[in-house]
C-alpha cells in the first residue's frame, strides 16, 4: 500500500490479498499474480461515500500500484474535456462517453511488462464514425487532425513511428473529395475511412475489426452500413444515441477481450486491464456504467476490473447492487450477481479514518515539527475523520504553530496548498472541497435552519428573493444525493461541514451582521413552548445564557427528566466561535469564558434572579457551560469541566429521586463520551445529542411544516 494512504488496507493489502488484487489478478506495484476472487466474471466496483472521503486518493494510488504492470486507464468525469465539446466539434457528432472511451483507450494502450501497446481497430473504427458526422463544413486540417487522434488507437507497435499521420491525412484528403462529392458525405466519409483503413492495416485483426459492425443491428452483414447507422443514431440523441454509445463500449471491451486472447498474449498478460473512473455521478460515468452492466447481465463477458468513485449512495442508479463496508471486503466480497444488470455492481463504503490514522497522517504531514499531543485526538474528534479536513487542518498546523493555539484559529488561519498559490484560511480550502461550490452562499445560511421550515425563514431574511420553498427542497435533496447524512433537526446533518458553514456565516461579515441576522430569525420563528429547546439554541449561539438557564431552572422538578436532559444537551450544542465579553456577547476578542462558568469561578459575581433557589440556580448555571464547552466541536474537551459535570448531574440526581437514574446515569455516560470524543448519550438515552430528540418541529409530515 502507497504511504499517501491510511486507513485503506482492505483494498490494497498484498498479503492475504485485498480487494484490488483479488479484482484485477496482481498484487499492487508488482508484476506478481495472485489468484482471482471471481474469474469468471469481476463486479464492477463503485466506491462511494460524500466528499473529502479519500475516493480520488484511493483511484489516483490504484493507477500508480498498476501503472506499467498491466493496461491501466483513468478518467475524472468532472473533468472540463467531458463537459462540452471543442469548440470546432459540432455537439451531435460529439458526446462526453464517447469522449470518455477515446481518452481510456488512449491510457489502456500504453505497453506493460512483457507485453506491447493493445490495438483496438474496432473501437477506432466506431469513433471515426461518429466523428464523421460533424465533418459537413469542416476544413481538412481539422478533419486530419480528429483522425490521427483516433487512428492513433490502432498503433500496434510505437505511438512516434508516424504511421497514424500518414494515413490521417489520406483519410483527410478522401473525406475532403467525398465531401465535394454529390453523395452524403457521412456515407461518403465513412466509406473513404474504411477504404484507408483496408489499404493500412492489413492484419488479419485490424480487417476483423472492420467487419465487426455487419452486426450492428439492420446492417445487414455491411460493416459500411453499420456504421452509416451508427453514426446517424448517434447523432439522433436520446435512446438512439444511448443505443450508439452501447455500441461502443461494447466495442471497446472485444477490442481489450481480443488483447487477451491466445496463448502467448495470455502468458504475457497477467492482470485484467483495470478501468478507474473519478467522479462516475457525472456524464459520462452513468452511461458508460450502464452500458457495462446491461451488456454483463446479457451474458456479453468481458474481463475489465472497472473500479469507480461516487458521491452518494448510488440508490436510485443501482437498485439491485450488492452495497459492502469496506472492512467486508478486505478478505472476500460474497458477491453473487442475479439477472438484473445493476445487481453487477458491487457499491463498497468508504468509511472515515479512525483516531490512529488521525494520529499517523498528522504525523506524516507535520513531520520533524513539535506537534501538541491533543492535536490529532481534536482534528479526529472536530473531522469525524474526514480524511480532507485531517489532511488541510495538518497543513495548517504545519504552516501556523506554534502561533494557533487552537483548532478554531487553524481553521481561520491561512494555508498555501501549493508553493505558487496564495494562502486562504482553512476553512475556506475545505468548503471549496467539502460542499458544491455552486450553492455555497445558501448552505451557508441555511446550515442554521433544522428543517424546511427555519431554513424558508432564513432563506426570507438573508437571501434573495428568487430562492424560494422550492430551491430549499432541492437543496436538501441534493445534501442527501451527495452522501452527506441525513440527521434529523439538522438542515446539514454532517456535523463537520455544518461547522465550516457556521463559520463562514459568522465572519461573513466584521460585525457579525449576517450571524446575528440568521440566529434573530430564528429565535423569532421558535416561539411556542414546545419549541423551547431549539429557541434556547440560538440565543445561546448569541451569547444570551440568562433564558436558558431559567428555562432548565424552572421546569426541572416537574419536566420528564429525558426531555429535560434532551433540551439541555440541544440547547448547549450551540456554536460559540469565539470569545464572548462578560456579559455573554459575541465579540472578537480572544479567550473562552465558558470554562470559568463551569468550574464556578464567577459564581460570586452572579446576582440570582429574585424568587429563585440560589443554589440551583448556579448549579443549572455551571452545568449548562460544561456542556457547552465539553460539545464544541472546536475545544478540547477539558478534564477539569468532565469531572465538574459529573458531580452537577449527581448532585442533580439526588434532587429528582423517582427519576435520578436517568440523571446518574449521564452523569457517568457524558463525560466518558466527552473525552472519548463520542456524543454525549448514554445507553438509557440513544438519540442523537444534537437532533432535538423529535426530528425538530419542521420534520413533521415527511419532514415538512
Amino acid at each position: 500500500m502507497g504511504r499517501r494512504l491510511h486507513g485503506r488496507g482492505a483494498l490494497f493489502d498484498a498479503e492475504p490479498a485485498g480487494l484490488a488484487p483479488r479484482l484485477i489478478g496482481l498484487r499492487p506495484h508488482h508484476h506478481r499474480a495472485t489468484p482471482l476472487e471471481h474469474p469468471d466474471e469481476p463486479p464492477f466496483v463503485v466506491l462511494t461515500g460524500t466528499r473529502g472521503l479519500g475516493k480520488s486518493a484511493v483511484l489516483a494510488e490504484l493507477r500508480d500500484a498498476y501503472q506499467g504492470h498491466t493496461p491501466v486507464a483513468l478518467a475524472d468525469c468532472a473533468e472540463e474535456q467531458f463537459a462540452r465539446p471543442p469548440v470546432d466539434r459540432p455537439a451531435d457528432s460529439w458526446s462526453p462517453l464517447a469522449q470518455a472511451l477515446l481518452v481510456i483507450a488512449e491510457q489502456l494502450a500504453e505497453p506493460v511488462t512483457g507485453a506491447r501497446r493493445i490495438a483496438f481497430p474496432r473501437l477506432m473504427t466506431g469513433l471515426v464514425a461518429v466523428a464523421a458526422g460533424g465533418w459537413g463544413d469542416a476544413d481538412s486540417e481539422r478533419i486530419r487532425r480528429e483522425v490521427e487522434r483516433i487512428l492513433l488507437l490502432n498503433e500496434g507497435g510505437s505511438r512516434f513511428g508516424g504511421f497514424a499521420g500518414r494515413w490521417a491525412g489520406k483519410v483527410a484528403a478522401k473525406v475532403v473529395a467525398a465531401a465535394t462529392g454529390t453523395g452524403p458525405l457521412v456515407s461518403g466519409a465513412i466509406e473513404a475511412t474504411l477504404e484507408a483503413i483496408a489499404e493500412g492495416f492489413a492484419g488479419r485483426r485490424h480487417q476483423k475489426a472492420s467487419e465487426w459492425y455487419r452486426t450492428y443491428p439492420n446492417a445487414g452483414g455491411h460493416a459500411q452500413r453499420g456504421l452509416i447507422l451508427l453514426s446517424r443514431h448517434f447523432r439522433e440523441d436520446g435512446p438512439a444515441r444511448e443505443h450508439a454509445e452501447r455500441y461502443l463500449v461494447r466495442a471497446l471491451l472485444a477490442d481489450l477481450t481480443e488483447a487477451y486472447s491466445g496463448v502467448l498474449p495470455r502468458m504475457q498478460r497477467l492482470g485484467r486491464p483495470l478501468v478507474l473512473l473519478d467522479n462516475a455521478q457525472a456524464a459520462p460515468g452513468p452511461g458508460l456504467l450502464a452500458a457495462v452492466l446491461r451488456d454483463r447481465a446479457e451474458g456479453v463477458r468481458d474481463q475489465v476490473a472497472f473500479v469507480a468513485a461516487r458521491r452518494g449512495e448510488g440508490r436510485a442508479e443501482l437498485r439491485s447492487a450488492a452495497r459492502r463496508e469496506l472492512a467486508g471486503v478486505a478478505r472476500r466480497t460474497d458477491w453473487a450477481p442475479d439477472a438484473t444488470p445493476s445487481s453487477r455492481a458491487l457499491l463498497v463504503a468508504l468509511p472515515p479514518l479512525s483516531a490512529d490514522d488521525t494520529l499517523h497522517l498528522v504525523g506524516s504531514v507535520c513531520g520533524d515539527l513539535p506537534v501538541p499531543p491533543h492535536l490529532p485526538h481534536a482534528v479526529h474528534r472536530l473531522t469525524g475523520g474526514n480524511p480532507q479536513g485531517i489532511v488541510l487542518l495538518a497543513e495548517s498546523a504545519a504552516q501556523n504553530l506554534p502561533g494557533a493555539s487552537s483548532l478554531g484559529e487553524l481553521l481561520t488561519a491561512p494555508v498555501r496548498l501549493a508553493e505558487d498559490q496564495p494562502g486562504v484560511p482553512a476553512y475556506e480550502a475545505l468548503l471549496d472541497r467539502l460542499v458544491p461550490p455552486e450553492h455555497l452562499a445558501e448552505l451557508t445560511v441555511l446550515a442554521a435552519a433544522h428543517g424546511h421550515g427555519s431554513a424558508g425563514a432564513l432563506a426570507s431574511a438573508l437571501l434573495p428573493d428568487t430562492f424560494g420553498p422550492a430551491d430549499v427542497r432541492e437543496l436538501r435533496t441534493l445534501l442527501a444525493a451527495e452522501g452527506l447524512p441525513v440527521v434529523p433537526g439538522r438542515f446539514v446533518g454532517d456535523r463537520f461541514v455544518r461547522t465550516l458553514l457556521l463559520l463562514r456565516l459568522h465572519l461573513l461579515d466584521s460585525d457579525h451582521r449576517s450571524w446575528r441576522t440568521a440566529h434573530e430569525t430564528l429565535v423569532a420563528h421558535y416561539t411556542a413552548p414546545e419549541h423551547a429547546r431549539y429557541r434556547l439554541h440560538h440565543e445561546l449561539a448569541l451569547g444570551v445564557t440568562e433564558s436558558a438557564v431559567r428555562e432548565l431552572r424552572d421546569t426541572f422538578a416537574t419536566a420528564d427528566v429525558r426531555g429535560w436532559l434532551r433540551t439541555l444537551r440541544f440547547a448547549a450544542s450551540a456554536p460559540y466561535f469565539h470569545a464572548h465579553d462578560a456579559e455573554g456577547r459575541d465579540f472578537t476578542g480572544r479567550g473562552d469564558g465558558r470554562t470559568a462558568v463551569a468550574l464556578g469561578r464567577t459564581d460570586a459575581d452572579q446576582a440570582v434572579p429574585e424568587g429563585a433557589d440560589a443554589v440551583l440556580h448556579l448549579r443549572i448555571r455551571r452545568l449548562l457551560h460544561a456542556v457547552w464547552q465539553l460539545a464544541d466541536p472546536l475545544v478540547l474537551p477539558d478534564p477539569q469541566v468532565c469531572d465538574r459535570l459529573r458531580f452537577e448531574l449527581e448532585q442533580l440526581s439526588n434532587l429528582r429521586p423517582a427519576a435520578g437514574a436517568l440523571l446518574w446515569r449521564a452523569s457517568r455516560d457524558w463525560p466518558a463520551a466527552a473525552l472519548a470524543g463520542r456524543p454525549m448519550t448514554g445507553p438509557d438515552d440513544p438519540d442523537d445529542p444534537e437532533d432535538g430528540g423529535d426530528g425538530g418541529p419542521d420534520d413533521r409530515n415527511r419532514g415538512e411544516a
